[in-house]
């Protein structure tokens, strides 16, 4: 059965409010603020997600799509390089509208959209080794260091956020021409992706 305009709507306005609070005060924020935030009730509010965990899910949803859509633009284009390198930035301008949010692509999703969270991280793994094959990204680059760029990125927008909030975009550019470097002496050994996706569900505040 189709949603109506006005349900639709007010869906919307609390995925919104939502993907704001829980970037900013994390996913412990009170239901009864997110429902004000979005000007609705908060009836309205558990009609359409009755539960915590549903608000959740669907707030990851949305964020799913967003990686999905920035996927598919990075895979069509014809230039291994370019497709890793659009969707760094895709992922890092993500994250610096929701704050919070962006790490997503790197934690293990376990809810109903655990088969899209996988065919996202398994397309970002085929960008990787497609720059590698063709030269342009450095061979010891690894798929942990996404969420490491991630970690630092946050700091950044953290601590630039009112005096300098584009600052965040020059610490990528760097970064990215670092991962293009195939002459660069060698780095120190990555972390495992066990030792990452600890860090991941336990961020330092």
């Amino acid at each position: 059965m189709m949603m109506r305009a006005d349900a639709l709507r007010n869906r919307e306005l609390i995925l919104d409010a939502a993907c704001h609070a829980f970037a900013s005060r994390g996913p412990d924020v009170p239901l009864e603020e997110i429902a004000a935030e979005a000007g609705v009730g908060v009836a309205t509010l558990y009609r359409r997600f009755p539960t915590r965990e549903d608000l959740l899910d669907a707030v990851a949803s949305r964020q799913i799509e967003l990686y999905e859509r920035a996927l598919r633009k990075a895979l069509a284009d014809p230039d291994p390089w370019q497709g890793f390198s659009s969707f760094v930035r895709t992922v890092t301008e993500i994250q610096a509208k929701q704050p919070g949010l962006a790490e997503m692509l790197m934690v293990p999703c376990h809810g109903p959209d655990e088969a899209r969270s996988a065919a996202v991280f398994e397309g970002y793994l085929e960008l990787v080794h497609r720059a590698q094959r063709n030269g342009s990204l450095r061979a010891d680059y690894v798929p942990e260091d996404l969420p490491m760029l991630l970690m630092a990125n946050a700091g950044v927008l953290r601590g630039t956020a009112q005096s300098a909030p584009r600052a965040w975009k020059r610490l990528v550019e760097y970064l990215l021409q670092a991962f293009s470097c195939p002459k660069a002496r060698a780095l120190p050994a990555a972390p495992t992706p066990s030792q990452m996706q600890r860090a991941m569900n336990n961020p330092v505040d």
